[in-house]
């Protein structure tokens, strides 16, 4: 099977992983959107979960990762439901980890273990301990395929970056005991700079804080009155949202339809409808230079000014007026 992706080219893929991409739940994740709600505010924040996780696995095939590794990175999302992080704010999770809370579970009654097994894998040695996948995981501030594909795959398709830009940094990634690092500090500093527009600039840009906050109201609601269960999660986000408008539910209804493309929102310190904190995600790539490891703000003043204003306005969070609803 020929794979083109818009980031890393094309691959010839087979075997183990052909299988797995082919397989429901792999696939459903085309109907999952990376940013939530936002995609009902802008038709062109419409990035899937599905484009990430084959990204991820492509990313990891060419870094020399393992066909094991490969497998992890892409299943490492399967078990996100409708709407991703949406839910996180249903269910009251601040670290945004319903999904690794499922995640066993999801797997386990899936058709994945089957799969493979049918290839001589268990699935509880790859997909059960992902602190054995360095390439795939490594805690924040460091650099992890994971990490690296999202930000990528948003900016470059929100148009933040360009495709030379994308390349150039892939081109400067060295794997050295398994574990990402960049070679050239300029390239980190754009990194941080691409990185800091993903999660301060899209994560919490406005827009998406009203969308996300608007949906979680009404996915609580649809749950209080039992008009969707915890299981309709694992469906997809048309389903979902098709089962709450088929309910004919007129508070229900009416509060979806308050997100739509039309909305204008403000910062606004002051006078705020809704305040909201992300979970705080910081980057300090480290450069391999004359044979040994420095963390980029070390080498650089302005890495360690942009990871200082990341964390201000992380802890500060998002003040949004509702100006037109």
């Amino acid at each position: 099977m020929l794979i083109y992706d818009k980031i890393y080219g094309e691959f010839d893929i087979t075997g183990v992983v052909e299988e797995l991409i082919l397989s429901e739940p792999v696939q459903r994740l085309k109907e999952i959107h990376q940013g939530g709600a936002s995609y009902l505010i802008n038709k062109e924040w419409n990035v899937t979960r599905f484009e990430h996780s084959v990204g991820v696995m492509l990313l990891i095939k060419k870094l020399g990762g393992s066909v094991e590794e490969q497998i992890a990175g892409l299943l490492h999302d399967v078990s996100h439901t409708a709407f991703s992080h949406v839910v996180d704010y249903v269910f009251d999770k601040s670290n945004e980890d319903y999904h690794e809370d499922i995640y066993e579970t999801v797997i386990s009654e899936s058709s994945l273990p089957r799969i493979l097994a049918k290839h001589g894998y268990d699935y509880r040695e790859i997909l059960l301990d992902e602190t054995k996948w360095t390439i795939l995981e490594q805690s924040a501030p460091e650099l992890c395929a994971d990490r690296v594909d999202y930000t990528l795959r948003d900016m470059y398709s929100y148009g933040y970056i360009s495709l030379a830009e994308t390349q150039r940094f892939l081109q400067d990634i060295v794997v050295i005991n398994g574990k990402i690092h960049l070679q050239h500090i300029e390239v980190a500093e754009w990194f941080v700079e691409t990185y800091y527009k993903e999660v301060i600039d899209f994560f919490m840009n406005p827009l998406g804080i009203y969308g996300g906050d608007r949906l979680a109201k009404v996915l609580k609601q649809a749950l209080n009155k039992k008009i969707i269960t915890k299981d309709d999660f694992l469906t997809t986000d048309d389903q979902l949202l098709h089962k709450i408008k088929a309910s004919n539910d007129q508070e229900v209804v009416s509060l979806l339809g308050q997100i739509h493309p039309d909305v204008e929102v403000e910062v606004n310190e002051q006078e705020y409808d809704i305040h909201q904190k992300n979970k705080i995600r910081l980057i300090n790539p480290s450069i391999w230079i004359n044979n040994k490891f420095v963390s980029a703000s070390d080498l650089s003043n302005y890495v360690k000014e942009m990871n200082e204003v990341a964390l201000f306005k992380a802890e500060i969070g998002m003040y949004v007026k509702l100006v037109k609803s």
